[in-house]
């Protein structure tokens, strides 16, 4: 069956390649080159220069030269870029080879765009990058979360717990989850220092602040903070907003979803300042029982501006009440035919009433509170080199809630109280788990552009300190002090790095790339675990990141380019505390080796890129399919594994008015002689943990297909119709290969509708109306699971995360 699928799916990428050289060669042999300088005459080497309305584009080499070659006789509007200098345009109508000169006006005031410079990947980075414009991430902000909000870019998976997109939702890029995805906002760390995971949960409607995003797959350039082991997401927030303004979105949609957002912000005062702020609040039911969403959260920004410097300020918070929902669904795809299948099912708080019914506690509940504050200083210090410096610090605080039942007295350190002449051993409690943390430090680039020379010097200090304990409110039975302290460990974590970075243009089509990073860990724990067994450990890490590359410019439509980059990573806090009590398996630190391959084309009416990669991992940590007491994945090192495959992304504009964007991974991912360790029981029911050699199986959460596919449709002025759809391919929830323990693929499309119109007293009203899953697909995105042996006989257990059916989400934004 799998490999039906996948000559089909070949077949027609084949086709599609094809198709994109007929239109290459259908193209009549007019050029167009040109200059691009400032007003002084002096040349702006990497300016960009875009074709508005098609693909075309490219950039000027070190001379500040472009040319356009193969253009068709037409019109067109050219739009031209270069940070510090304001953008300008020119329309022409190209019926003969000609040149075209573009000279820049200086900016009277000092880019945002200088924050994340030294931490994005340039124009000629050979890396497969994906960027996301304001008007891309406007347009897929319908009311989920961030990971569904890029669900459709290149290798991207995404999950969710609550089964709707709000919530607590998860994505993974080529097979690796968000705790191995290097992920910051201006160039600053966000990732979790101890589960080095990011929690979107806990930033909602982070995105309506967002300007811009930028996606590097695989190893990428080197950035700050969390090793990127699969994939980089860099955020950049609001930029400068020249005019004042005022935005009210509200949105609503089923199960009770409803999320509303107010922004407003000044525009530029006296050509200096400007201040932005927005709030939100968003509450949903979810699709599955009591996974409830009640989030709030605010962004706040103030920026001095002048030609050479800039000021900014940014406050961020995120407040967040969610059901928890994490255990899973047993009553999905289970062979019992006693049990009857109940998608909305959710174990969580579920517990026996003292007369036998089955009741579930109010508050299973996750709470969690995080500010971020951010300072930015830019300075140009001459007109070829700038510097950047930032302060940061994060404040978190919250607690899961949970209902236990039969819970031992013995477990929580207390003693057996005594009711008359009986001694009581086990009670039902309340209980919360707390995590109390502070994580600041300082981010600092320099950057240096000159001719073919495009370098940046780097890095950043970041210290963790992060309070874990519980307490018990309530037991049944008594003999507990409300609020009695079981347990309690902290945590503590430096982290610092420095890195370097340099693209030379050695002839008008080669570019050679080189990057090293130099990254330090030192993580302590000290304290009792939630089992009362200590949590004492050290650890301490030193690692040598390099990264190279070429890139190479046949002509304006066609590049390539080959790159090499070696990561290092070490384990995280959960990693470590789910092998404390057996020394011998403690995880080691892992490495990787990136291999990546990539050609892009594109003309007027068609773009198409491919890349190859091969990424090779020594002591890979890959998710075991079990999960620990607070849901997170257990995880093991694998001694050798390895992710090889091809992304396909391609545009067509198929007729004035109706474009497809699509793209498609195809990819292999194997642990190489992996060895699975079970329980096995014999015919006296004797338990026995034991080995078994599997050879080469399939790396968990890593389906071999990943395709996404956008019809977009403008029948008229201010009307947009898109036709989306996502397929996902088969993957095994643990790493044995087992059938029994493997998620089906899964096609899902979704509908959505835009309608703007500008009226004479405001800017904009628009409505979008988006149909999620129109054709009422029931499926699961994600599982956990595991197994044992009885007599010899294999047995499975597993969770399943059904999805919802048929659901909408609409909404209206009004702009001022």
């Amino acid at each position: 069956m799998f490999t039906r699928k996948m000559n089909s799916v070949l077949r027609r990428a084949s086709v599609l390649i094809l198709l994109q050289f007929v239109c290459f060669i259908g193209f009549s042999q007019l050029t167009l080159t040109g200059k691009i300088t400032d007003k002084a005459g002096k040349a702006l080497p990497g300016a960009t220069i875009a074709v508005k309305g098609t693909y075309l584009g490219t950039v000027a080499n070190s001379y500040g030269d472009y040319k356009f070659q193969n253009l068709k006789e037409g019109k067109y509007n050219f739009v031209v870029s270069f940070l510090g200098y304001q953008s300008t345009q020119k329309e022409i109508q190209v019926t003969k080879s000609t040149s075209l000169d573009f000279s820049l006006e200086s900016s009277a005031i000092m880019a945002d765009e200088v924050l994340v410079a030294a931490t994005r990947a340039g124009n000629k980075a050979p890396v497969a990058v994906t960027n996301l414009s304001s008007d891309d991430v406007r347009k897929q902000n319908t009311g989920q979360d961030i990971p569904y909000q890029l669900n459709l870019t290149p290798s991207m998976v995404v999950s969710s717990e609550a089964g709707s997109g709000v919530g607590y939702s998860a994505l993974r890029i080529r097979g690796t989850d968000a705790s191995r995805i290097n992920v910051t906002v201006n160039g600053v760390p966000l990732n979790d220092s101890e589960s080095q995971g990011v929690f979107w949960v806990n930033m909602p409607d982070f995105s309506s602040s967002v300007d811009n995003i930028q996606i590097q797959r695989g190893v990428g350039t080197s950035t700050n903070g969390a090793a990127a082991f699969g994939a980089t997401i860099n955020f950049q927030t609001e930029t400068i907003n020249a005019d004042p303004y005022a935005e009210v979105q509200s949105v609503a949609g089923s199960f009770n979803t409803f999320r509303n957002t107010i922004k407003v912000g000044t525009g530029l005062i006296d050509g200096k300042f400007s201040f932005d702020a927005r709030y939100s609040r968003l509450k949903s039911d979810g699709f599955v029982d009591r996974a409830f969403s009640d989030h709030e959260s605010f962004f706040v920004s103030g920026t001095y501006y002048k030609e050479k410097s800039m000021l900014k300020f940014n406050v961020m918070s995120g407040d967040q009440k969610t059901g928890i929902s994490w255990w899973g669904n047993p009553t999905v795809n289970n062979p019992d035919e006693s049990v009857v299948e109940d998608r909305k099912y959710n174990p969580a708080g579920e517990f026996t009433d003292e007369n036998g019914v089955t009741r579930y506690y109010d508050n299973q509940t996750d709470n969690y509170k995080q500010t971020h504050y951010q300072l930015f200083y830019s300075q140009e210090l001459t007109s070829n080199l700038n510097m950047n410096a930032a302060l940061h610090y994060t404040k978190g605080k919250g607690f899961y809630e949970q209902y236990k039942e039969d819970e031992s007295y013995a477990e929580y350190g207390l003693s057996n109280p005594i009711y008359g002449a009986e001694e009581v051993s086990s009670t039902d409690l309340t209980r919360q788990k707390w995590l109390k943390n502070d994580f600041y430090g300082f981010t600092y680039s320099l950057n240096y552009k000159k001719n073919s020379v495009d370098a940046s010097f780097g890095g950043a200090w970041n210290r963790y300190d992060g309070d874990h304990f519980g307490n018990i409110l309530w037991a049944q039975n008594g003999g507990v002090k409300n609020g009695y302290q079981w347990y309690f460990n902290n945590g503590e974590k430096t982290d610092y790095n420095t890195f370097a970075k340099i693209s030379v243009e050695l002839s008008d089509h080669l570019n050679v790339y080189g990057d090293v990073q130099y990254r330090h860990i030192s993580y302590s724990m000290t304290g009792n675990d939630d089992d009362l067994k200590p949590l004492v450990q050290d650890h301490k890490f030193d690692f040598f990141n390099p990264k190279m590359g070429l890139y190479y410019t046949i002509n304006d439509r066609n590049t390539a380019y080959a790159s090499f980059g070696l990561a290092h990573r070490e384990p995280t806090r959960a990693n470590y505390k789910d092998a404390k009590e057996d020394i011998t398996s403690f995880p080691k630190e892992e490495s990787l080796f990136d291999y990546e391959l990539g050609y892009n084309f594109k003309s007027a009416k068609a773009t198409f890129g491919a890349n190859v990669y091969y990424m090779y991992y020594r002591d890979q940590l890959v998710p075991t399919g079990e999960k620990n007491n607070v849901g997170s994945d257990i995880m093991t090192n694998v001694d050798k594994s390895y992710r090889a495959g091809i992304e396909f992304i391609w545009g067509v504009q198929l007729l004035s008015n109706l474009k497809w964007d699509a793209n498609l991974t195809l990819s292999r991912n194997r642990i190489k002689d992996f060895t699975e360790y079970s329980t096995y029981y014999d015919e006296n029911w004797n338990e026995e943990y034991k080995g078994k050699e599997l050879g080469d199986t399939h790396i968990s959460y890593s389906p071999e297909v990943i395709g996404s596919s956008v019809l977009n449709w403008t029948p008229s002025k201010g009307l947009g119709l898109s036709f989306i759809s996502k397929y996902v391919g088969e993957q095994y929830f643990d790493n044995t290969s087992n059938t029994e323990r493997k998620l089906d693929d899964y096609l899902v499309h979704n509908f959505r509708m835009d309608y703007a119109i500008q009226p004479t007293w405001m800017k904009e009203i628009l409505f979008h109306v988006q149909i999620n899953n129109v054709l009422d697909k029931k499926y699961e995105n994600n599982a956990y699971g595991g197994n044992w042996y009885e007599q010899g006989d294999e047995k499975t257990w597993r969770y399943y995360y059904p999805q919802a059916g048929i659901n909408f989400l609409a909404g209206v934004t009004l702009r001022f």
